[in-house]
């Protein structure tokens, strides 16, 4: 039979993570989720402008300045880059801008970790990316699968290959404060 302690361990950790979403919804002024957090994240690095309503439909906010100014964005942070990509085709941004952890095949999330960290940021021309996703017969919705030519292409950190939006020295390093060595989150789960 099963030990209660595994439970009691649970109930102590919850407890302290209660104490640190607390802190991170004072800064960030909505819940402590990962979708509220990075899109905070991405509105201070990037310059956008979030939408006052979290359930904004198609969009998150706008970016505020450069070659994008204006131009409507939705932000994504996944804690893996499994080539997914939630896509609302009744309500398309100009933009996705992607944050994700490390690559990893499409896989159970039995025994595995997603960690809040930022190794990957891709942007994404929305429109341009369904018309060729179309082309290619994917299915558009909820975890459309986008090949790894797409990610490649979009990519604007670690390396810069999309030119639609230069990064900036600050910018790395800001980004570089929400990214861990993989040694740090791939040790195995810790068991009871």
């Amino acid at each position: 039979m099963n030990s209660y302690k595994d439970l009691e361990k649970l109930a102590e950790l919850i407890k302290c993570r209660i104490e640190i979403d607390n802190e991170i919804a004072g800064i960030i002024n909505r819940p402590a989720e990962r979708s509220h957090v990075g899109e905070f994240i991405a509105s201070r690095i990037f310059d956008i402008e979030l939408e006052r309503s979290a359930t904004n439909k198609g969009f998150d906010g706008y970016f505020r300045s450069g070659n994008l100014a204006g131009k409507t964005v939705n932000i994504k942070w996944y804690g893996k880059n499994e080539r997914m990509l939630d896509i609302n085709k009744n309500a398309v941004p100009d933009y996705y801008l992607v944050m994700t952890g490390e690559p990893s095949p499409p896989e159970s999330s039995k025994e595995k970790k997603r960690p809040w960290v930022i190794s990957y940021v891709y942007l994404f021309n929305a429109k341009k990316l369904i018309e060729e996703l179309k082309r290619a017969g994917v299915k558009i919705g909820i975890a459309t699968s986008v090949r790894k030519k797409f990610w490649d292409e979009a990519e604007i950190y670690p390396e810069q290959r999309n030119g639609e939006l230069i990064l900036t020295e600050k910018q790395r390093e800001l980004l570089k404060l929400f990214r861990l060595e993989i040694g740090q989150w791939e040790k195995p789960l810790k068991k009871g």
